[in-house]
C-alpha cells in the first residue's frame, strides 16, 4: 500500500546530493549553502529591477503576478519555481497553511484581498499601512512556495509602497527584531494591528523619519 504522506518522491522534499541535506535539489548542482545564497540574492536583485521598473501605479496586483515573479526569480534554479508547494511546512513551532489548501487560499487572496488592497495609488499612509500589513500577513501565513516566501512578500510590499508614491520599506527593524516580526505574523491570524505597526515603522524609517 502506498503511503499518501510519503514525500520521498516529491522533488520539493529532495536535497542536492553532497550537500548534507542543506541545499535543496537544484538545476545547477549547487551543494554549498553560501553559493546558493549568493545566486538567489543576485537573481532577486535582477527581479527587483525588472518588476519595480514595470509595475504601474494603477495596476491591480494578482496571484498570477506573484507566481510569475517567483518563476522569473528562481526558474533557472528550481524545477518547482512558480508552482504552489505540495509539502506541508512549518517554522519552529508554527505551521503554515496545509499544502492542500494553498490553491484555495491564493484564489481567495486573488479575489477578496488583492482587488481591495491594490492598486495603492492615492492611498494615505494609514490606508497603505493597512493594505501592506494585510497582504503581507496573508502571504506569509499561506506560504505558497517551497522557498522564497518572505523575500517575495517583501517585494510585493515594496511594489505597493511605490504605487502609493512612497519609498521601498526599510526592513532593518524587522531583521533586528525577528521575534517581534514573527509575533506579528502569528497575531495576524486574528489581528493585523501588530503588523500594521511594523509596516508603519518600515515606511517611516525609509523616509528617515522616527516612528512615533
Amino acid at each position: 500500500m502506498n503511503d499518501r504522506y510519503d514525500t520521498t518522491e516529491n522533488v520539493e522534499a529532495q536535497f542536492e546530493p553532497g550537500s548534507n541535506d542543506r541545499v535543496l535539489s537544484n538545476k545547477l548542482g549547487i551543494t554549498d549553502t553560501q553559493d546558493m545564497d549568493d545566486i538567489e540574492l543576485d537573481l532577486l536583485k535582477r527581479l527587483y529591477d525588472a518588476v519595480l521598473g514595470s509595475v504601474e501605479a494603477d495596476q491591480r496586483l494578482a496571484a498570477a503576478d506573484i507566481r510569475e515573479w517567483h518563476r522569473r526569480w528562481l526558474g533557472n534554479v528550481y524545477v518547482w519555481a512558480g508552482q504552489y508547494r505540495t509539502l506541508n511546512m512549518s517554522k519552529k513551532d508554527f505551521t503554515f497553511a496545509a499544502s492542500g489548501q494553498v490553491p484555495k487560499l491564493m484564489d481567495n487572496l486573488d479575489k477578496e484581498i488583492l482587488p481591495v488592497r491594490t492598486p495603492c495609488a492615492g492611498m494615505s499612509e494609514d490606508q497603505l499601512t493597512e493594505a501592506i500589513a494585510v497582504v503581507h500577513v496573508e502571504l506569509i501565513l499561506i506560504h505558497p512556495f517551497r522557498e522564497g516566501n518572505g523575500r517575495l512578500s517583501r517585494l510585493v510590499a515594496n511594489v505597493m509602497a511605490l504605487q502609493a508614491g512612497r519609498r521601498q520599506l526599510d526592513y532593518t527593524s524587522w531583521d533586528e527584531r525577528k521575534a517581534d516580526y514573527f509575533a506579528a505574523i502569528r497575531a495576524g491570524l486574528s489581528d493585523y494591528e501588530p503588523m500594521k505597526g511594523l509596516v508603519r515603522r518600515a515606511l517611516r524609517e525609509a523616509d528617515g523619519k522616527p516612528d512615533g
